[in-house]
């Protein structure tokens, strides 16, 4: 490639691409929390609240695909409990299981939460285009399939 054609990008390695991504997706997200008075999420509990709503995977689920410890995940549930977003409950089909769902503050953080990504997503289209947009996707996408294979 030459000079001219060169990009600030070119050179940086993608895991620092990424962290920088999740930045932005995260300052959002923690500012449109902040803007309705759900300023006391804690550090990884807008992507509980978020997987919750999306997809009512169980807890487990989600907190592997967190990559934390079942400790820490179960502080962070404890967490999101008692600041009133998550409730938790016994499983009346089996009583050994606890069963989680988003109260009302957390069905409003998910709301925040999905409209400050759809924000991010609809200023990234404008900058680059869909296509870009979807070549992305997809390639993250294969970038979290090959570790899921790995597993």
């Amino acid at each position: 490639m030459e000079a001219a054609d060169a990009k600030w990008f070119d050179e940086v390695a993608f895991p620092a691409l990424l962290r920088g991504a999740r930045r932005t997706y995260g300052a959002a997200i923690r500012e449109a929390l902040s803007d309705v008075g759900c300023d006391d999420v804690p550090s990884n509990g807008a992507y509980v609240i978020g997987a919750i709503a999306r997809t009512g995977a169980p807890l487990g689920e989600v907190i592997k695909d967190l990559g934390v410890s079942k400790q820490a995940g179960g502080q962070l549930v404890d967490t999101l409990v008692t600041r009133g977003y998550i409730d938790r409950a016994v499983d009346r089909g089996d009583r050994r299981r606890l069963t989680i769902s988003l109260t009302e503050r957390g069905l409003a953080a998910a709301a925040v939460i999905r409209a400050a990504v759809e924000r991010v997503d609809a200023e990234l289209v404008a900058r680059v285009g869909p296509e870009y947009v979807a070549h992305a996707r997809a390639t993250l996408a294969s970038l979290v399939e090959g570790n899921r294979d790995g597993e």
